[in-house]
């Protein structure tokens, strides 16, 4: 696919299933993944790659998390037990911070933030598909806790990946001079 055509027609299903991506087709993506900016090559990012009876153990980990969120409805424990089942795999997006004098963690979280991005193109230009969900599971140390990591770590979200089924998202036209200031001579 045309680099530039996968990047304007990249989407974000609503809804994924079966199949994923084979465990090759994985270590491409990765790669890709692993091509996003990183000052001073600290390697911050890292992905946990959640599929099976993982999405039970994930789904377990949340409904913890969710038990202990004061005033928490029934309604909102079953949204976040069967949030893993929203698609056959799941990446948490991981950054592991390092002190460094030029690097905050910040800089290292938006290389996460950008091989996360890669991971959605490239999964897009093999006809696959993810969303990135955020909330109250991202930035969470209980969760990072429960999935064994240590205090440097910070989860900045996860992708649901899958191969897209039912009806696609419109992508709106957006007019570019919105968004774009230029400073001329």
């Amino acid at each position: 696919m045309d680099a530039l055509k996968n990047i304007l027609t990249r989407n974000s299903p609503r809804e994924l299933t079966s199949p994923i991506p084979s465990k090759d087709e994985m270590h491409e993506i990765y790669k890709a993944a692993l091509r996003a900016p990183d000052h001073a090559w600290l390697r911050p990012s890292r992905f946990i790659e959640v599929t099976g009876k993982g999405l039970d153990r994930l789904s377990k980990i949340f409904t913890e998390f969710a038990e202990q969120i004061e005033d928490v409805t029934p309604m909102q424990m079953e949204k976040y037990k069967s949030a893993p089942y929203r698609a056959p795999m799941i990446i948490v997006l991981v950054t592991k911070i390092a002190e460094h004098p030029k690097v905050p963690a910040i800089e290292q979280m938006l290389s996460t933030a950008a091989a996360g991005q890669n991971l959605l193109l490239a999964l897009h230009a093999k006809n696959y598909a993810g969303m990135w969900r955020t909330g109250k599971l991202a930035f969470n140390k209980k969760i990072i806790e429960s999935l064994d990591l240590s205090a440097e770590h910070e989860i900045i979200g996860y992708l649901y990946v899958g191969t897209p089924t039912g009806t696609t998202k419109t992508i709106p036209e957006l007019e570019i001079e919105k968004f774009v200031t230029r400073i001329e001579e």
